[in-house]
Order: C-alpha cells, then sequence, then structure tokens
C-alpha cells in the first residue's frame, strides 16, 4: 500500500532577536500586558532577508538533515502569505537556487494553515502521479505587512522559515490521517492582508492598498479555540487512535491563550502540546515547520513516535495530520 513519511525536517529564523522591551519603544505596550495576553516574550524579525533567502536557508538544512540532493527532488511547494514577489513564485526561486532542475515548483496560499495544506497537497500528488520525494516548506516575513503603530497586531508576529522532505514509503510510518477546510465568508471579516491598488484608467471605482494585517482578535480567537479541538478529533477518528497515543501535538503558534483554551476543551495537559510561540511569536505557515524541526533537534521524537500537528488562520482555513515517525 502506498504511503508518505516525513523523512526529515530544518529551518531558519532570523537572527536579529526583538523582546517584549524592545517594543515598549516602539508602541504603547509593557512585557507584562504581551506576555500575559499571548505568551509571547520575543520573536525573530529580518534585518534585511527576504522570504526566498529564509526559505532557501530551511530548504538546505531539510535537504542535509534528510540526505538527499538536489536532484532527489520531484516536487517544490511553498506555503506563504509574504512573498518578495508576485512572480516568480517563491518555490520557482527556491528551485533555482537548489538547482532542482527536474522539480515541479509553486506555491500555495493559505495563510497559517498553509504548511499544513502544502503537506497534504504534495502527500496527494506523490500517491497519486509519478513524483516520489517533495520538499514543503513554510516561509514568512510577516514584518513587511505589519503595522508597526498598531499595537494590537505588531506585537504578535515574526519571521522564519521551517521546511519537510517527504517520500514515497510502502513501510507503516508516515501520515496517517489529514483533514482541511476553509471558511471564506468569515475570513473577510476577521483577518485580512495585502489588499492591492487597483486604479487603472478603465477602473470605473478605485481600490485603495492596505497593505497591513487588520485582525479581529476577539473573533479570531473563538474561531480558533473551537476548531483546533475539532481538527485533532476528526484526525484521531480518521485514523481509529486515541490522544493518549499521542506523543506531541504540534499547534500552530499563534497565541498561548489559545493553546491553553484548546488544551481544557480536549482534556488533556497542556504539556501534549508542543510550544515554541514565547520565543517566536505567530510566523503564521513557518510555525508549524519550525516547530517540527525542533523537536526533532532535539531529540523529542524517536521511531514509532505519533503526533499531530493542527493549523488555523486567515481565509478561514484550518487543516491538520497525524503522523507516525
Amino acid at each position: 500500500m502506498k504511503g508518505v513519511k516525513v523523512v526529515g525536517f530544518g529551518h531558519y529564523c532570523p537572527e536579529n532577536i526583538i523582546s517584549n522591551k524592545d517594543l515598549e519603544n516602539i508602541v504603547d505596550t509593557t512585557d507584562e500586558w504581551i506576555t500575559k495576553r499571548t505568551g509571547i516574550k520575543e520573536r525573530r524579525i529580518s534585518s534585511g532577508e527576504g522570504t526566498v533567502e529564509l526559505a532557501y536557508k530551511a530548504a538546505v538544512a531539510a535537504l542535509k538533515n534528510s540526505n538527499c540532493g538536489s536532484d532527489d527532488i520531484d516536487l517544490i511547494i511553498v506555503a506563504t502569505t509574504s512573498p518578495d514577489k508576485i512572480m516568480p513564485s517563491t518555490a520557482c526561486s527556491i528551485q533555482g537556487l537548489l538547482g532542482c532542475n527536474k522539480a515541479v515548483a509553486f506555491d500555495i496560499s493559505a495563510a497559517c494553515s498553509g504548511f499544513v495544506y502544502s503537506l497534504i497537497v504534495a502527500s496527494s500528488l506523490i500517491k497519486g502521479t509519478d513524483k516520489k520525494r517533495a520538499l514543503v516548506i513554510g516561509a514568512e516575513v510577516l514584518s513587511r505587512i505589519v503595522d508597526w503603530t498598531d499595537r494590537g497586531t505588531c506585537i504578535l508576529f515574526g519571521d522564519g522559515a521551517g521546511a519537510a522532505v517527504i517520500e514515497l514509503s510502502n513501510e507503516e510510518e508516515g501520515i496517517v490521517s489529514t483533514c482541511f477546510s476553509s471558511d471564506g465568508g468569515l475570513g473577510e471579516k476577521s483577518l485580512v492582508a495585502g489588499q492591492l491598488e487597483l486604479n487603472t484608467p478603465f477602473a470605473k471605482e478605485k481600490i485603495s492598498e492596505k497593505r497591513y494585517i487588520e485582525m479581529k482578535g476577539a473573533e479570531v480567537f473563538k474561531f480558533a479555540v473551537s476548531v483546533l479541538p475539532d481538527v485533532v478529533n476528526e484526525l484521531l477518528k480518521k485514523a481509529d487512535e486515541r490522544i493518549e497515543n499521542i506523543k506531541y501535538i504540534v499547534p500552530h503558534q499563534a497565541n498561548l491563550r489559545i493553546i491553553n483554551e484548546a488544551a481544557r476543551r480536549l482534556d488533556i495537559d497542556k504539556d501534549k502540546f508542543y510550544i515554541n510561540v514565547d520565543k517566536y511569536g505567530n510566523t503564521s505557515a513557518a510555525s508549524i515547520p519550525i516547530a517540527l524541526s525542533e523537536l526533532f533537534e532535539k531529540g523529542l521524537i524517536k521511531r514509532g513516535d505519533k503526533i499531530i500537528i493542527a493549523a488555523f488562520g486567515g481565509g478561514l482555513t484550518w487543516a491538520g495530520a497525524l503522523i507516525k515517525f
């Protein structure tokens, strides 16, 4: 039976660390307020590296950790909402930099759920086409679409990239169950960013550019604490698995309060969740692959362990996967 397994991970984050204390000098906020409301203590912010550069460095690390060369990759998918350019795609730029000459390359835009969406799409293509090995990347330079005068949003986000190599497998390990969905009606009302200008000689009504992230925090929180447990339960049901057998749940790292509430609703100890939002803030599509890469870097996952990854974000979107290593 054809399956897809994860071979290795890699991640890269900018060296520039911005603490809550640093933000006190920019907007009307305090370290105590940010920590209490979000669990975030610091975040990495690019001092000049673009999304392609972050993604490339994460990809190089993932290939090294997977013992793969550029010629071994048949497919590259990059999840991002903060590309350097509209075209070429970030994935095509990565293909060129890595020299993956035979790979198909494209981007997916699903906000904070983007990496999991990409993993599911890559897995389906591996099982259903002649593509045998994929490089899946989540990369963001969110600092370019953050309004640094808005204390409600600028405290939340960070920059970074994470990557995974997945391949066709006949073994028992691999991606066991998946789910993904979206609700565009809610998305337009609660979380938007990057509206492009329409100002042509033919436009009957001009549309102004709205570059920065605009978020209704209370609505997003309500959505997240509802959908995160739902994703976990759906994955368990599809896999006929019990939550007691899951080593870690790796959620999208948006806000510690969301994770704590999800743990309460699932009636499990929050220690089952792998958390690094305190160090990186919300890195959108990069948050889950960064966390996965850290888990392996620290030796916290061994053969036979099962984990769940669960994401939610703008769109609105949500997605998850249960993976056996």
